[in-house]
């Protein structure tokens, strides 16, 4: 059962008390990304994650990775476009350490100015990094052909010039502005009881700041083609298309169509690019939703000399989707995988605070799993085959990175 709780700051509280296990999970969610960030602070909001790690009024950064180590847990985070979460999982006996050392690190970060020279250096590695792997680039240079100047256009992990822009101040103006009570939400779920909330409200459930209003323009896609040169051994394409925002009633038709599509290794796309014509190793698709949007993005590597034929494949391997609709068989083995995926997640303490985390900070409610496998039974042929008609009968954008950049010969025809 999942019990909620809303102090009087605002701050939101999620528990799940799960007595057959020895863990615990406890995330930190806030409703701030890269979403929330302009061209001159790009990055703002995943270097201030790494900084959480560096050091507090009272513990070094050597001595916050040294006392999840003497306890045996596990503590990281992560950022994305539209929100950030720290998270720890430790066992049950050590359930209130954790949550003191989140909540140092989220109210006592010092950001000092030798850690973050160093973190600097190593946020810039981490770019270069992911500079060095074009098959996830090329993902972001998708997210810029589709939402062009918005934010969502904007990687995540920002650029070298406005990383070294980043001082204490800078952060601490940014926390103020978006670490506020109301985009907060503490996920817990494992072996602790429901008096846990208390102990966690007795650390989130008094401080205060200014709301501020994040960026409420919502997305254009734009159906825009763009490619970039990089001395690669393959080509890595992507194509977008408009896909649906987080809690839109056909929410559960767009995730069939997209296992169906590119989801699994029964997928069309695996099938015919992958097993029938031996034209890549990586191909699939997959949908991002956002607040007031989406993405549905297929993705597909191969040598240069292929690529038109690649781009062509997959062209008709949507034009039959679109035209022909799913099969009765496709549509059931759809639902069971999805069905066998919830619940086999629902053994992770982790996947259950992440759920429930999320589930509260993006649509504010909780849905129980005989709700959820109600919704995904009550998807019906045509709703599928109506959603795909519809998605697939709108232009589309595209990213290439590749050694000579030049996007597939059918886009110039």
């Amino acid at each position: 059962m999942i019990n909620k709780y809303t102090c009087q700051n605002g701050v939101r509280i999620v528990h799940e008390h799960i007595p057959t296990v020895r863990s615990v999970a406890i995330g930190i969610w806030i409703g701030t990304g890269s979403r929330n960030e302009h061209e001159q602070n790009n990055g703002i909001s995943h270097f201030l994650e790494h900084m959480f790690f560096k050091g507090t009024k009272t513990r070094t950064a050597r001595e916050i990775a040294e006392a999840f180590d003497s306890i045996g847990g596990q503590v990281n985070a992560f950022t994305s476009k539209e929100y950030t979460c720290y998270y720890a999982k430790v066992l049950d006996e050590h359930a209130h350490f954790a949550l003191d050392m989140l909540a140092d690190m989220f109210f006592h970060s010092t950001f000092v100015e030798d850690e973050l020279k160093k973190e600097r250096n190593v946020v810039l590695e981490e770019i270069k990094m992911y500079e060095d792997t074009p098959d996830d680039i090329v993902h972001d240079l998708l997210s810029k052909a589709c939402y062009v100047n918005h934010p969502l256009g904007f990687p995540i992990l920002g650029t070298e010039e406005t990383l070294c822009t980043f001082t204490g101040d800078a952060l601490r103006e940014y926390m103020a502005d978006y670490y506020t009570p109301d985009r907060v939400v503490i996920s817990v779920a494992g072996n602790v009881p429901e008096r846990f909330i208390e102990d966690i409200a007795a650390y989130f459930g008094s401080f205060t700041a200014k709301q501020k209003q994040g960026n409420n323009l919502s997305p254009v896609f734009v159906p825009q083609k763009l490619s970039r040169q990089k001395d690669t051994e393959q080509a890595h394409l992507c194509i977008g298309f408009n896909g649906l925002p987080v809690g839109h009633e056909e929410i559960y038709s767009l995730i069939i169509l997209n296992n169906i599509l590119g989801g699994s290794m029964s997928s069309r796309l695996f099938q015919e690019v992958r097993e029938q014509r031996g034209l890549a190793y990586s191909v699939f698709s997959y949908h991002s939703s956002y607040r007031d949007g989406g993405l549905l993005a297929i993705y597909g590597g191969t040598g240069s000399n292929q690529l038109d034929v690649l781009f062509e494949t997959i062209q008709e391997t949507v034009r039959k989707l679109k035209e022909d609709g799913i099969t009765e068989k496709e549509l059931q083995n759809s639902k069971e995988q999805m069905k066998g995926n919830l619940m086999l997640s629902l053994e992770s303490t982790n996947s259950r605070m992440s759920r429930n985390g999320k589930n509260e900070l993006l649509l504010g409610r909780h849905r129980s799993l005989d709700e959820i496998i109600d919704e995904v039974n009550s998807v019906t042929l045509e709703k599928v085959n109506e959603l795909a008609a519809r998605i697939f009968s709108e232009d589309y954008a595209v990213a290439l990175i590749s050694p000579d950049g030049e996007l597939p010969s059918k886009l110039n025809e």
